[in-house]
């Protein structure tokens, strides 16, 4: 082969090698919007909305192809707090529940008169506010997909970050990420609203997973605590753990981590459990059987044969009523819906390893509810009164009646240009520059169940310690340190220790602070400015206007 040959060659090889390329970044969808929000929360949707309202271009991609995240997925039972700090769009979506059900076509199940008006703390319907705080999951999906449609926001659902290698930065700022669909996303101003602050994460943002030390924060509730029963989720007795009673040597029935010795207040890595909210139904025309898990082993629940023989009989006091004849269930009792101990993987985890935990505590929860329904050994009049009740037929309907959701009470959570502790919910310190406000009980779920030194099983993580009266939430805790990240806010992962977070978690605030991060990022946006450096004094007053609440004189 002669030179002009070999050069012929090479420029063929050449042009061919540019095709492809080109036809590659054709292949590659290209998205550009202002502001770029990453999940499908209700904070997602409120952000989106708002970054609407102020004229802002925005795109949501969502992993989730049902939008309201827990609110859409049976959290009906709203924990409300003091409602009366609820404002901007999150106190709109409760006025539209209340709108929904002023309609005679929206009692289909039950008389709206017969309806108890129970609520967690306050009434259900709120007449003189015109809000509804509590509602049926389906109900809630559609008030976001109104929410959607009216604003003309596009939404790129089961879109999924490319965590490895989708995020571009640059000089401190994200341009751009990538979904493993092929999809990029260009933006101003990023807004990470998932419940696992995946794309927080992968923007090279400092977190924390687990329980830090008291001594971290200087706080009395963080940390581990042995022999802490503040709700009724432990053991009132002793009960054996062994698979044989009395048996050391027949090892541990399921669920069980060992035994151990824990210190009061030492940090770890662990999170408190996750359940699903099962939306249950006594209505026989609407019902459901429970249904028989693909991996079930009745050994799985020896331990509730214990503690029903214990005299344990409060199994029913979490089924919260719904409209039409339908409930939130929640966690209850010392053994439960929640799969304590079996999630601290879970905020780091890949795709795949969080599929299978989340497949794990499906088959653990429906495995629960059809071993409670059929095995001999329940008691009779639980088991009567259990088969009353079933899967709602009319909710989740593409999804086998369950939940799309899993409740992450908390995932990865951001150390930001502030940290809220609970020296600041239990208004032992003052909040500074204020975007939104929380009013729940420091409230953690159980972390691990244990053998405690003595030999009996046990609980441990259960929290809740009453706020004293609202507190604000900083607009520092939505956003990252300046030296990490310039244009991201977190108005879900956001920076809180654990138990702090045990206040802030609830769907109601996650609402607030999404409004506020948009708002504070269009601020951004106008100012040219990066994210720690909004003037505050402009974004309180567009907050304000906005009817939100930042403090209890506002």
């Amino acid at each position: 082969m002669n030179k002009i040959t070999i050069f012929k060659v090479a420029i063929s090889l050449v042009i061919l090698f540019l095709k492809q390329e080109v036809n590659a970044i054709t292949a590659q969808e290209i998205h550009r919007a202002d502001i770029v929000i990453y999940g499908g929360t209700s904070a997602a949707i409120m952000a989106a909305v708002q970054s609407v309202r102020l004229g802002k271009s925005v795109v949501v991609v969502s992993p989730d192809i049902h939008l309201g995240g827990l609110s859409s997925s049976g959290l009906g039972f709203t924990d409300t707090g003091d409602k009366s700090v609820i404002g901007g769009l999150s106190r709109e979506f409760y006025h539209r529940v209340y709108l929904h059900y002023q309609k005679k076509s929206a009692w289909n199940w039950q008389k709206k008169e017969n309806y108890g008006n129970k609520g967690q703390g306050t009434p259900a319907i709120d007449g003189n506010e015109r809000t509804m705080w509590i509602f049926e999951p389906h109900v809630a999906e559609q008030i976001m997909e109104d929410f959607i449609k009216e604003n003309r926001i596009k939404v790129y659902r089961n879109e999924w970050l490319n965590r490895e290698l989708g995020v571009e930065l640059k000089l401190g700022k994200i341009i751009s990420f990538t979904t493993l669909g092929k999809k990029k996303f260009v933006g101003k101003m990023f807004i990470d609203a998932t419940y696992e602050g995946d794309l927080m994460a992968a923007s090279k943002v400092s977190y924390h997973i687990g329980r830090e030390s008291n001594q971290v924060y200087n706080e009395q509730w963080n940390g581990a605590q042995p022999l802490v029963f503040q709700h009724g989720h432990y053991f009132k007795n002793n009960i054996d753990p062994y698979r044989i009673i009395g048996d050391t040597t027949s090892g541990l029935l399921a669920g069980i981590s060992g035994k151990q010795t824990i210190l009061k207040g030492v940090g770890d890595e662990k999170i408190q459990a996750y359940t699903y909210r099962m939306c249950l139904t006594d209505q026989p025309e609407n019902r459901i059987s429970f249904p028989k898990p693909d991996h079930y082993n009745p050994l799985d629940y020896e331990l509730l044969i214990r503690v029903f023989n214990s005299g344990w009989n409060e199994l029913f006091n979490k089924y919260d009523p719904l409209p039409n004849h339908k409930t939130d269930t929640n966690n209850h009792g010392p053994f439960s819906t929640d799969y304590i101990g079996m999630n601290h993987d879970y905020p780091n985890a890949s795709y795949k390893r969080r599929r299978e935990i989340l497949k794990a505590h499906e088959n653990y929860q429906k495995g629960l509810m059809y071993f409670m329904a059929t095995d001999p050994r329940i008691p009779k009049n639980v088991q009567e009164n259990l088969n009353k009740w079933g899967l709602a037929k009319d909710e989740f309907k593409d999804n086998e009646n369950w939940p799309y959701q899993i409740y992450v009470r908390e995932a990865r959570r951001m150390i930001g240009s502030y940290i809220m502790t609970e020296n600041e919910v239990l208004g032992k310190k003052e909040v500074p520059n204020s975007v939104g406000m929380g009013s729940y009980s420091l409230d953690s779920h159980n972390v691990q169940r244990y053998v405690t030194p003595e030999g009996y099983l046990q609980n441990e993580g259960d929290v809740g310690v009453k706020a004293p009266k609202p507190y604000g939430i900083a607009y520092g805790s939505i956003i990252p340190k300046k030296e990490e990240c310039l244009n991201l806010l977190v108005p879900v992962c956001l920076s809180s220790s654990h138990i702090a977070y045990g206040s802030v978690r609830m769907e109601p605030v996650f609402m607030i602070l999404g409004e506020s991060a948009s708002t504070a990022a269009s601020l951004a946006i106008d100012n040219q400015t990066n994210v720690q450096d909004v003037d505050y004094a402009k974004l309180k007053t567009l907050l304000l206007n906005q009817k939100q609440r930042l403090n209890l004189q506002d």
